[in-house]
Protein backbone atom coordinates (compact mmCIF):
# COMPACT_ATOMS: atom_id res chain seq x y z
CA UNK A 1 0.00 0.00 0.00
CA UNK A 2 1.22 3.48 -1.37
CA UNK A 3 0.67 6.08 1.48
CA UNK A 4 0.15 9.21 -0.27
CA UNK A 5 0.05 13.00 1.95
CA UNK A 6 -1.45 15.91 -0.40
CA UNK A 7 -0.41 19.48 0.78
CA UNK A 8 -2.24 22.07 -1.63
CA UNK A 9 -4.02 25.14 -0.46
CA UNK A 10 -6.89 24.43 -2.13
CA UNK A 11 -9.11 22.53 -0.40
CA UNK A 12 -11.26 21.46 -3.63
CA UNK A 13 -7.89 20.48 -5.58
CA UNK A 14 -6.88 18.36 -2.21
CA UNK A 15 -10.44 17.14 -2.89
CA UNK A 16 -10.42 16.26 -5.99
CA UNK A 17 -6.86 14.41 -5.89
CA UNK A 18 -8.22 12.35 -3.09
CA UNK A 19 -11.10 11.06 -4.87
CA UNK A 20 -9.38 9.81 -7.63
CA UNK A 21 -6.23 8.21 -5.18
CA UNK A 22 -8.99 6.59 -2.92
CA UNK A 23 -10.04 4.60 -5.62
CA UNK A 24 -6.94 2.82 -6.41
CA UNK A 25 -6.56 -0.29 -4.46
CA UNK A 26 -2.92 0.10 -3.85
CA UNK A 27 -3.04 3.82 -2.55
CA UNK A 28 -4.09 5.21 0.91
CA UNK A 29 -4.17 8.92 1.44
CA UNK A 30 -3.43 9.62 5.44
CA UNK A 31 -3.51 12.89 4.96
CA UNK A 32 -3.61 16.81 3.70
CA UNK A 33 -2.21 19.81 4.78
CA UNK A 34 -2.91 23.59 3.19
CA UNK A 35 0.51 25.22 3.46
CA UNK A 36 4.31 23.85 3.61
CA UNK A 37 4.53 24.27 6.98
CA UNK A 38 1.99 22.01 7.76
CA UNK A 39 3.37 19.45 5.12
CA UNK A 40 6.36 19.50 6.51
CA UNK A 41 4.73 18.67 9.97
CA UNK A 42 2.23 16.01 8.49
CA UNK A 43 5.27 14.04 6.47
CA UNK A 44 6.97 14.02 9.66
CA UNK A 45 4.01 12.60 11.94
CA UNK A 46 2.61 10.58 9.79
CA UNK A 47 5.17 8.87 7.25
CA UNK A 48 3.82 8.54 3.75
CA UNK A 49 5.69 6.95 0.64
CA UNK A 50 5.09 9.93 -1.11
CA UNK A 51 3.87 13.56 -0.71
CA UNK A 52 2.18 15.42 -3.76
CA UNK A 53 3.47 19.14 -2.69
CA UNK A 54 2.21 22.62 -4.34
CA UNK A 55 4.79 24.61 -5.80
CA UNK A 56 3.01 27.74 -4.72
CA UNK A 57 1.51 27.99 -1.62
CA UNK A 58 0.90 31.09 1.14
CA UNK A 59 3.05 31.19 4.35
CA UNK A 60 5.53 28.53 3.34
CA UNK A 61 5.54 27.26 -0.09
CA UNK A 62 6.02 24.00 -1.43
CA UNK A 63 10.13 24.67 -2.40
CA UNK A 64 11.12 25.88 0.67
CA UNK A 65 9.04 22.62 2.50
CA UNK A 66 11.05 20.36 -0.08
CA UNK A 67 14.44 21.68 0.93
CA UNK A 68 13.79 21.71 4.75
CA UNK A 69 12.40 17.71 4.41
CA UNK A 70 14.91 16.70 2.09
CA UNK A 71 17.79 19.42 3.39
CA UNK A 72 21.33 17.61 4.26
CA UNK A 73 19.81 16.27 7.49
CA UNK A 74 16.75 14.32 5.80
CA UNK A 75 13.70 14.10 7.76
CA UNK A 76 12.13 11.58 5.79
CA UNK A 77 12.43 8.86 2.98
CA UNK A 78 9.33 10.04 1.62
CA UNK A 79 9.21 10.74 -2.13
CA UNK A 80 7.90 14.29 -3.31
CA UNK A 81 6.18 15.17 -6.35
CA UNK A 82 5.83 18.88 -7.22
CA UNK A 83 2.19 20.27 -8.55
CA UNK A 84 2.08 23.20 -10.23
CA UNK A 85 0.01 25.16 -12.77
CA UNK A 86 2.51 25.91 -15.30
CA UNK A 87 4.45 23.37 -17.47
CA UNK A 88 7.75 26.35 -17.07
CA UNK A 89 7.54 27.46 -13.51
CA UNK A 90 11.16 28.07 -12.42
CA UNK A 91 10.43 27.01 -8.91
CA UNK A 92 9.86 23.36 -10.01
CA UNK A 93 13.56 23.14 -10.86
CA UNK A 94 14.41 24.92 -7.35
CA UNK A 95 12.59 21.99 -5.93
CA UNK A 96 14.18 19.34 -8.08
CA UNK A 97 17.66 20.63 -7.09
CA UNK A 98 16.64 19.98 -3.49
CA UNK A 99 15.62 16.37 -4.09
CA UNK A 100 11.84 16.42 -5.14
CA UNK A 101 11.59 13.28 -7.18
CA UNK A 102 9.47 15.02 -10.61
CA UNK A 103 6.44 17.28 -11.25
CA UNK A 104 2.89 16.84 -12.33
CA UNK A 105 0.56 19.77 -14.46
CA UNK A 106 -2.27 20.19 -11.77
CA UNK A 107 -4.26 19.54 -14.86
CA UNK A 108 -2.89 15.78 -15.80
CA UNK A 109 -5.09 13.29 -16.22
CA UNK A 110 -6.21 10.91 -13.58
CA UNK A 111 -4.23 7.88 -14.85
CA UNK A 112 -1.07 9.78 -15.34
CA UNK A 113 -1.14 11.15 -11.55
CA UNK A 114 -1.65 7.48 -10.34
CA UNK A 115 1.29 6.69 -12.86
CA UNK A 116 3.31 8.78 -11.12
CA UNK A 117 2.13 8.04 -7.55
CA UNK A 118 3.61 4.34 -8.64
CA UNK A 119 6.93 6.26 -10.21
CA UNK A 120 8.03 7.72 -7.68
CA UNK A 121 6.81 4.82 -5.22
CA UNK A 122 9.11 2.62 -7.01
CA UNK A 123 12.18 5.11 -6.52
CA UNK A 124 12.23 6.29 -10.13
CA UNK A 125 12.16 10.16 -11.30
CA UNK A 126 9.41 11.20 -13.13
CA UNK A 127 11.60 12.46 -16.06
CA UNK A 128 10.28 10.89 -18.80
CA UNK A 129 7.85 14.07 -20.03
CA UNK A 130 10.09 16.09 -22.61
CA UNK A 131 8.33 19.01 -20.55
CA UNK A 132 10.89 17.95 -17.69
CA UNK A 133 14.02 18.04 -19.38
CA UNK A 134 12.85 21.09 -20.89
CA UNK A 135 12.86 22.73 -18.19
CA UNK A 136 16.28 21.88 -16.78
CA UNK A 137 17.95 22.68 -19.65
CA UNK A 138 15.90 25.68 -19.81
CA UNK A 139 17.39 26.80 -16.12
CA UNK A 140 20.84 25.20 -16.17
CA UNK A 141 21.32 27.25 -19.69
CA UNK A 142 21.48 30.62 -17.80
CA UNK A 143 24.42 32.23 -16.36
CA UNK A 144 25.72 31.13 -12.98
CA UNK A 145 28.68 31.79 -10.88
CA UNK A 146 30.29 29.37 -8.26
CA UNK A 147 31.42 26.15 -8.35
CA UNK A 148 29.90 23.61 -11.71
CA UNK A 149 29.81 20.30 -9.53
CA UNK A 150 31.53 18.60 -6.90
CA UNK A 151 34.98 17.02 -7.30
CA UNK A 152 33.44 14.01 -6.74
CA UNK A 153 32.44 13.51 -10.76
CA UNK A 154 36.12 13.29 -11.44
CA UNK A 155 35.57 9.70 -9.20
CA UNK A 156 33.00 7.74 -11.65
CA UNK A 157 34.30 5.55 -13.95
CA UNK A 158 33.86 5.74 -17.91
CA UNK A 159 30.92 3.18 -18.17
CA UNK A 160 29.38 5.22 -15.17
CA UNK A 161 29.54 8.85 -16.92
CA UNK A 162 27.95 7.42 -19.47
CA UNK A 163 25.26 5.67 -17.55
CA UNK A 164 24.98 9.44 -16.01
CA UNK A 165 24.99 10.73 -19.35
CA UNK A 166 21.78 8.51 -20.45
CA UNK A 167 19.84 9.07 -17.19
CA UNK A 168 19.91 12.46 -17.79
CA UNK A 169 18.57 12.22 -21.23
CA UNK A 170 15.74 10.57 -19.15
CA UNK A 171 16.16 7.21 -20.48
CA UNK A 172 15.03 4.41 -17.50
CA UNK A 173 17.18 1.34 -16.64
CA UNK A 174 15.77 -0.93 -19.48
CA UNK A 175 16.68 1.54 -21.71
CA UNK A 176 19.75 1.98 -20.90
CA UNK A 177 20.67 -1.76 -20.96
CA UNK A 178 19.43 -1.93 -24.34
CA UNK A 179 21.59 0.88 -25.43
CA UNK A 180 24.82 -0.13 -23.66
CA UNK A 181 24.00 -3.86 -24.09
CA UNK A 182 24.07 -4.61 -20.84
CA UNK A 183 21.64 -6.73 -18.31
CA UNK A 184 19.26 -4.83 -16.21
CA UNK A 185 20.75 -5.61 -13.11
CA UNK A 186 23.83 -4.15 -13.98
CA UNK A 187 22.65 -1.10 -14.96
CA UNK A 188 20.92 -0.78 -11.31
CA UNK A 189 24.39 -1.61 -9.54
CA UNK A 190 26.03 1.56 -11.99
CA UNK A 191 22.87 3.75 -11.37
CA UNK A 192 23.06 2.95 -7.41
CA UNK A 193 27.32 3.33 -7.28
CA UNK A 194 26.13 6.47 -9.19
CA UNK A 195 24.18 8.17 -6.57
CA UNK A 196 26.41 7.04 -3.72
CA UNK A 197 29.55 8.29 -5.19
CA UNK A 198 28.08 11.89 -5.68
CA UNK A 199 26.16 11.61 -2.62
CA UNK A 200 22.52 12.17 -4.71
CA UNK A 201 18.76 11.40 -3.56
CA UNK A 202 17.61 10.32 -6.71
CA UNK A 203 17.82 10.44 -10.54
CA UNK A 204 16.28 13.72 -10.62
CA UNK A 205 19.40 15.14 -8.56
CA UNK A 206 21.54 13.13 -11.05
CA UNK A 207 20.12 14.77 -14.07
CA UNK A 208 20.43 18.34 -12.48
CA UNK A 209 24.12 17.87 -12.03
CA UNK A 210 24.46 16.40 -15.36
CA UNK A 211 23.42 19.44 -16.95
CA UNK A 212 25.34 21.82 -14.87
CA UNK A 213 28.34 20.21 -14.30
CA UNK A 214 28.50 20.32 -18.20
CA UNK A 215 28.33 16.58 -18.97
CA UNK A 216 25.58 16.89 -20.67
CA UNK A 217 24.37 20.03 -22.66
CA UNK A 218 21.19 21.62 -23.62
CA UNK A 219 19.58 20.04 -26.87
CA UNK A 220 22.44 17.92 -27.36
CA UNK A 221 21.25 14.34 -28.43
CA UNK A 222 22.00 11.06 -26.68
CA UNK A 223 23.21 7.89 -29.28
CA UNK A 224 20.77 6.13 -30.50
CA UNK A 225 17.79 7.25 -29.36
CA UNK A 226 15.43 10.18 -30.57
Amino acid sequence: MIRVLIADDQALVRGGFRMILEAQPDIEVIGEADNGREAIEQTRLRKPDVVLMDVRMPGMDGIEATRQLLGEVASTSARILMLTTFDRDEYVYEAMKAGASGFLLKNTAPTNLVNAIHTVAAGEALLAPSVTRRLIEEFVSRPRTGPRGPAELGDLTEREREVLTLIARGLSNSEIAQHLVLSQATVRTHVNRILSKLALRDRTQATVLAYETGLVRAGQPHRGNP
